[in-house]
């Protein structure tokens, strides 16, 4: 047998019992194998630390004594009572009720003295013989506490009042009036006597039983998310100054009663409400700080000044509620499954003195169990039913219905997946098979021989520079690799070292890749170069026009140019073109910068000269060029002056009458409009009469 067990932070928790610790059969199976289980080995060796230690459906709560010798808690279905005698490890006795119990506490140091509240609005009293005495409250009940001191039993209900029912005079007492409906938890400081009732509001009121008033009013926020939220459970620190309380959107908030602001506020990370807060005092100096919070999926432990996680019990059903074994590192889960859970933690206390062995054999039993698989039995699901075709089945004796699928006897199982599958048994013989030569192939010794290169039929050099810098199975992986097969396969990838590209790319070579063994510089030529090479390269191609003319029927005989030679001709004829466009490129802009180079001295020599030399001089070749009968004029500001000088108009000149002395027989006169003289003397003239002249 094993013990089921988490571990964080170098803190194991063991689950002593509960679901998957103890081999849980159905009652079918049992019944069936009642004298077969006396020769079960794992089914006698099974840690069962209380017998009994569950209900029919679930548990609701749960309670150990002041003097830590028995357990009481309360389950269905039906409803009842079962109190267990640790001294036995088994339980005691069970006492069934009328209604459903909603909480009780036990009244003396012992079991025999208890107050139950049910969920019918009564309130029963348990003794020794069973059931002493019946009340009733006018609304829902939802939890008590009691008052050791003036016998005050506090009952808090869905009204806005606090009931108060005390003991010794066996009489109701005027409740306390409430400012709001709804209690859901009422609990005592055992140090100072306040009583704290948490209200479905996010409001905690502080009642002195003394006074018989309100002593305060505690309102929480909630500052992350602004919902609206009830205030769960509450509990005091028995130094009487630490006070906890939970919500039911799962924080937990921690006050000093001397503050009204929380010095600690912890998420339990689910969402859900916080079904009961403890205060880990009593289980060594060194875990005096921690505090544990439950919900109904975990119940986490932590410290409480700096939040972090100790830690946590998580069972596979929902808390209903936990009690802590004073004194020990043992806990009680009550809870929606059949059997209550036990946990122990070793590092926060001692097993309790009933239980000493637990100390000894949780290390050696400590071990995750697999999921159980009953003997004889196998599960299936709904799915593997409909493919062996047993549908007609189901609701038999021979498929037992159980959660989401069925139990069918192992034999009768194989014998129908055989007739399903007739070829099952090869399929797994031949997989079986194949498994064993794959093991036995990876067992022998490999043979260290040469390593075989993949073929590399375009860029040798490549591969050799990547093998030389980064080793041969750099290279190998490369070569292998699908994404660069083509690179080393297609004529298409080629790298051509002596184009232009490669060169521009590539200007700089080390020693290793040169024949001469020195670096040189690869540099691109000039325009006269290029205009060389161009030069050379026509002549030799009317040469060799002119042998292939002559050989040419030869080299058709011969062969015809392959594929990759005619990629290389074409080529060669676009690297031709490319530079004649870059020699004209080069020439038109040399041409430009010629034309600019007047300018550009004019210019120089403008910043050559001082800022005060250039003002004058923009200054006298403004007065020089102002031109009076200019109406619009710019200075060197960007600023327009616009001048106007009035004058009279001047008249018409009339024009001038010519006279030409070889039509003076009479013929009209003739108007001349024209200049008979050149503007200035010494313009150059196209007429051959000047050099005659000279």
């Amino acid at each position: 047998m094993v013990l089921k067990s988490t571990s964080a932070n170098d803190i194991s928790v063991y689950q002593v019992s509960g679901t998957n610790v103890s081999r849980s059969l159905p009652d079918w199976i049992a019944k069936k194998r009642k004298r077969s289980l006396k020769n079960d080995l794992e089914y006698q060796n099974r840690v069962e630390l209380v017998q009994d230690f569950e209900f029919s459906e679930a548990s609701n709560k749960i309670r150990v004594t002041k003097d830590g010798n028995f357990a009481m808690a309360t389950g269905t279905y039906k409803p009842q009572i079962h109190v267990y005698d640790f001294a036995n490890l088994s339980m005691k006795f069970d006492r069934h009720t009328d209604a459903e119990n909603v909480d009780f506490v036990i009244l003396s140091d012992d079991w025999t003295k208890s107050v139950h509240l049910q969920n019918d609005r009564s309130i029963q009293f348990q003794n020794k013989g069973g059931l002493h005495y019946t009340t009733r409250i006018p609304k829902f009940g939802r939890s008590l506490v009691y008052n050791p001191v003036n016998c005050d039993l506090y009952v808090g209900a869905s009204g806005n009042e606090l009931y108060r029912l005390n003991l010794e005079q066996g009489r109701f007492l005027n409740p306390f009036q409430l400012d709001s409906e709804g209690v859901n938890h009422v609990t005592m400081c055992e140090t100072n006597g306040l009583v704290s009732v948490s209200m479905e509001e996010n409001v905690v009121e502080f009642w002195d039983p003394r006074a018989r008033s309100r002593a305060a009013k505690l309102v929480l926020e909630n500052e992350i998310d602004n919902a609206p939220f009830q205030v769960s459970t509450s509990s005091f620190r028995k130094d009487g100054l630490n006070f906890a309380c939970g919500t039911s959107n799962g924080y937990t908030y921690l006050y000093d009663l001397r503050t009204s602001e929380p010095y600690r506020v912890k998420d339990q990370g689910y969402g859900f409400d916080i079904k009961k807060i403890v205060w880990l005092d009593d289980v060594g100096v060194e875990n005096g700080n921690n505090i544990l919070t439950c919900d109904k999926r975990i119940a986490k432990i932590w410290d409480k000044d700096s939040g972090k996680a100790y830690a946590s019990m998580e069972p596979s059903v929902d808390i209903n509620d936990i009690e802590h074994v004073p004194g020990t590192g043992m806990f009680f889960t009550a809870n929606e499954g059949i059997p209550m859970h036990t946990y122990y933690i070793p590092t926060l206390g001692p097993s309790p003195r009933w239980c000493s062995f637990l100390d000894s054999i949780t290390e050696e039993l400590e071990e995750k169990p697999s999921d159980s698989v009953y003997s004889n039995y196998r599960f299936i699901t709904r799915d593997d039913v409909k493919k062996l075709s047993l549908t007609h089945l189901v609701g038999s004796k021979v498929l037992r219905a159980y959660m989401h699928g069925f139990f069918i006897n192992t034999e009768l199982y194989d014998k129908v997946s055989l007739i399903s599958n007739p070829n099952a048994y090869k399929d797994e013989r031949e997989r079986e098979i194949r498994r064993r030569i794959e093991k036995e192939r990876e067992s022998r010794i490999r043979t260290s021989g040469a390593v075989v290169k993949p073929k590399v039929k375009v860029n040798k050099t490549l591969v050799e520079k990547i093998s030389s810098k980064r080793g041969d199975n750099a290279a190998s992986k490369i070569l292998t690799d699908d994404r660069f097969a083509e690179m080393f396969e297609d004529e298409d990838f080629k790298v051509d070292e002596n184009d232009y590209d490669y060169k521009q790319l590539n200007p700089v070579k080390s020693a290793k890749e040169t024949d001469e063994g020195a670096a040189k510089r690869i540099r691109a030529l000039t325009a006269a170069e290029e205009s060389d090479e161009e030069r050379i390269a026509m002549r030799d191609g009317r040469n060799s026009e002119s042998e292939s003319e002559s050989d040419s029927e030869e080299e058709e005989e011969k062969q015809e140019l392959s594929d990759a030679q005619k990629r290389k001709i074409e080529k060669q004829r676009k690297a031709i073109e490319r530079r004649k466009k870059d020699k004209e490129e080069s020439d038109k802009f040399l041409n430009e910068m010629k034309v600019s180079d007047a300018g550009l001295s004019v210019n120089a020599q403008k910043h050559a000269d001082t800022f005060g030399q250039q003002v004058k001089l923009m200054k006298k070749q403004e007065k020089e060029g102002k031109d009076e009968s200019q109406i619009l004029r710019r200075n060197h500001r960007g600023e327009a002056e616009l001048t106007f000088v009035p004058q009279k108009k001047k008249p018409a000149k009339k024009p001038r009458k010519v006279e030409d002395d070889s039509d003076s027989d009479g013929e009209e006169s003739k108007i001349d409009n024209g200049r008979s003289k050149p503007r200035y003397e010494g313009r150059r003239r196209a007429s051959k009469n000047v050099f005659r002249g000279m």
